[in-house]
């Protein structure tokens, strides 16, 4: 069983718990996850450490009214990064940084949005 890590920088607990949701699904993977809340600390325990993740779940905003698009997203890898804003244009920074995958997030339909990303989570381990 391959064991990856992942990092989830999300703040919405709704949110939180689809994706936690869809990581339960994937059963062929072992999963190591860190969850930060707070855009502080991904400068204090990801930017400044040499921590590395295979997979990275991008929101934007926090509710501290900072953006977790305060990662280093080039020293992380843009190839391991998926945005998932529910503001396409904040979306649209994170592709202008780098970023190459993308699922948009509504609130109002977040069962959409955990089945996106389990597809996507899929094809992305499945292509390493």
């Amino acid at each position: 069983m391959k064991r990856v890590k992942i990092l989830i920088l999300e703040d919405n607990l709704m949110t939180l718990y689809k994706i936690f949701e869809v990581l339960l699904k994937l059963t062929q993977l072992d999963i190591s996850v860190v969850v930060l809340s707070e855009y502080t600390q991904v400068d204090k325990f990801i930017n400044n450490t040499d921590e590395t993740f295979d997979l990275i779940l991008l929101d934007r905003d926090c509710y501290l009214g900072g953006s977790f698009h305060i990662l280093d997203i080039e020293k992380t890898g843009p190839d391991k990064i998926i945005a998932i804003s529910s503001v396409p244009d904040y979306n649209q920074d994170a592709i202008k940084r780098g970023v190459t995958l993308v699922i948009d997030k509504d609130y109002g339909q977040l069962d959409e949005f955990a089945n996106n990303l389990i597809i996507e989570i899929r094809k992305f381990f499945d292509n390493q």
